[in-house]
């Protein structure tokens, strides 16, 4: 482990907010706008249906088996409407936490999803136990627009089930993501079923609600996943500069553009790049910056973890860059304190590299603790020292590998105390700093544990994840 702390360049600070203030946005009318929409599906349901459809044991399976449908319904359209890449939303709550809330409504759709295919088949066979193939062949099939259910249905299940941790390790990252768009196919191909058999859209109004719905959550995607990232493509002009070596399976590729400031881009954020460079130029990659932006310069580095990265190793100078973005909120933006704690792992220096460069900050008032197994792996080691050199920036680097499984310090740090104590020990006024962190998930956690056993307080507490 080396320490560097030297002058810096006299970048001025701003003033650090103090806990409690409130940071207000329309982004944070989403939440309870979500949870109005759930309360107005179970009115409809209560409106049309009334609980005495729970009299009898036949009227309430196939009651029941109509509300979890709708809730399902309505729940796909939210999943949809917080991965739409809206602009304000993603600023004000970042990709990281959008993600997980994405998955947790996700699943939530799917069960009831399967809840309502159950429900309604133990109906069909309840009535006429006799003919029970022919009543499910009806029910799938035959009925109006069941068959287009059932593809949506079988789209649905196979997104959620690639969606598995367990499964998501075997796919690489382009696989998983085209699977995932099927989602869209099975949202869009049980609707008609709706219209056409459900009894709550039989009013004006409940049909007038559920396609307003509909269409806002389309209209947002076509708009932020489509025509927005083709203008910014177009108008930006993105093309690649140079592409250059950083180490072992590591490099970086530097783009230059039109205008590319009108981005706002911050350091710490991320886009989705997709270069046309030949077949299968359509599949995007996340990448974060690894430099400070600029009017006319943005630059990521990439670790070769699949065939895309593999390819973008290869790019020819000139080629062509589309973007989506830029994403994420691990930006100085949301700092709170003078003070700043950077904690990397591996390729997760990358935004720490960029915040270093272009944040405010006084000399002395940043550290940065950067893991990473072998030497060869310290990606931008030199510039880490010539930015910590100019700015006074104390820098920790911790090779070698974790000294447990649980643990985000390397062997041989700390044997005889917690992490949470080893972490004092090297930054004593860890819970007034802001913390920034940015690694593989099961490391951050551990980070993140530590952390918050240090005394962080959790909203000065500022993550991402390198994963999907």
């Amino acid at each position: 482990m080396t320490t560097s702390n030297a002058a810096a360049t006299g970048h001025r600070r701003p003033p650090a907010p103090q806990h409690g203030a409130l940071r207000l946005s329309l982004a944070d009318l989403l939440g309870p706008a979500a949870i109005a929409s759930v309360v107005a599906v179970v009115f409809l349901w209560i409106r049309n249906q009334g609980l005495l459809s729970l009299a009898t044991v036949d009227t309430a399976v196939g009651s029941l088996g109509l509300l979890t449908g709708l809730v399902s319904a309505d729940l796909m359209l939210l999943q949809v409407v917080l991965l739409a890449r809206i602009p304000w939303v993603e600023r004000s709550w970042g990709h990281d936490l959008l993600t997980r809330r994405h998955r947790w409504i996700g699943f939530a759709s799917f069960w009831l999803m399967m809840a309502h295919v159950v429900l309604f088949a133990v109906q069909r066979i309840s009535r006429d136990p006799a003919s029970a193939l022919d009543e499910l062949w009806k029910l799938f099939i035959t009925d109006p627009w069941m068959l287009f259910a059932t593809i949506g249905t079988i789209a649905v299940i196979m997104v959620v089930v690639t969606s598995v941790r367990a499964a998501r390790r075997r796919l690489r990252y382009e696989s998983w993501h085209l699977l995932h768009l099927y989602a869209y196919l099975g949202v869009a191909f049980t609707f008609p079923h709706m219209l056409e058999d459900g009894a709550d859209f039989h009013e004006a109004w409940a049909r007038t609600y559920w396609w307003t719905l509909y269409l806002f959550a389309a209209g947002v995607t076509v708009l932020y996943r489509l025509g927005w990232p083709a203008w910014r493509s177009l108008y930006h002009r993105l093309r690649v500069a140079e592409v250059r070596p950083e180490g072992p399976g590591i490099f970086s590729v530097t783009m230059r553009g039109h205008r590319l400031d009108r981005l706002r881009t911050e350091s710490g954020q991320f886009f989705i790049w997709r270069f046309l460079d030949g077949p299968g130029w359509s599949r995007g990659n996340p990448y974060t910056l690894s430099a400070a932006p600029t009017a006319d310069r943005l630059r990521i580095t990439v670790k070769i973890a699949g065939d895309g990265s593999e390819r973008q190793a290869r790019l020819k100078p000139g080629t062509r860059a589309l973007i989506e973005g830029p994403y994420g909120t691990l930006t100085a933006r949301q700092r709170r304190h003078p003070r700043m704690l950077l904690i990397a792992a591996g390729i997760g220096v990358t935004p720490m590299r960029a915040l270093l460069e272009d944040t405010a900050y006084a000399p002395g008032e940043v550290v940065l603790l950067y893991r990473y197994t072998e030497a060869e792996h310290a990606v931008f080691a030199d510039e880490l020292r010539q930015i910590a050199g100019r700015r006074g920036v104390e820098l920790h680097f911790m090779p070698g590998p974790r000294r447990a499984d649980d643990s985000w310090l390397p062997a041989g740090v700390g044997t005889h105390a917690d992490d949470a104590q080893v972490l004092k020990e090297l930054v004593p006024d860890v819970a007034n700093r802001d913390v920034y962190v940015c690694g593989p998930p099961a490391w951050l956690s551990a980070v993140r544990k530590a952390t918050r056993s240090a005394g962080v307080h959790r909203d000065s507490l500022h993550t991402e994840e390198f994963a999907w």
